[in-house]
């Protein structure tokens, strides 16, 4: 009991100092969210990576019929959006327009990726099971985020694709 204590009083000195923030020991995804949550940051940091070394190269496609780097990036935001959605059974919102700055990317993918964090962060055991319909096909939550993230897998690999092409190192390889 006393250890107990002490223990509580170490984490509000902690919490007090402005080092951790109030139940954020609490918050922290586990399992499969945690699992999840962490590819969602490592492909935001890739995409956004790419973007920045590829952003002479938005207008870019490999041939006639296949998407420019500059689709490709506004492809991975719009699925983010939808994915968020899915996850939070918020309404789709409208199609974002197409970006094509830079600089708005950037910030474009920043946005898509933190708010599809967060949505993965908050969903519970249960909630990954629950039914969904994604794509016009029913699948669960768990099963939502696998599809999305393996299809944004495979265009990571097409902007590396552009990126050596075109001979850019992507950023992770320097």
């Amino acid at each position: 009991m006393k250890t107990n204590t002490i223990q509580r009083a170490a984490y509000l000195l902690v919490m007090a100092a402005g080092l951790i923030a109030p139940g954020l020991h609490a918050q922290q995804p586990t399992g499969m969210q945690a699992s999840f949550a962490g590819d969602v940051g490592t492909l935001s940091d890739k995409f956004s990576g790419l973007a920045n070394v590829l952003d002479a190269k938005y207008d870019y496609r490999l041939g006639q019929g296949v998407r420019s780097t500059a689709e490709v990036l506004n492809l991975i935001v719009m699925e983010n959006g939808l994915l968020a959605g899915v996850l939070t059974g918020a309404a789709p919102g409208a199609r974002p327009a197409p970006v094509t700055d830079p600089v708005k990317m950037q910030d474009a993918l920043k946005n898509s990726y933190a708010n599809l964090k967060k949505a993965v962060e908050g969903l519970s055991d249960a909630d990954l099971n629950a039914g969904v319909k994604m794509f016009g096909r029913d699948t669960t939550k768990r099963g939502a985020i696998q599809m999305a993230l393996n299809d944004q897998h495979e265009h990571l690999g097409q902007l590396i694709a552009y990126s050596r092409v075109n001979s850019i190192v992507p950023p992770w390889s320097k």
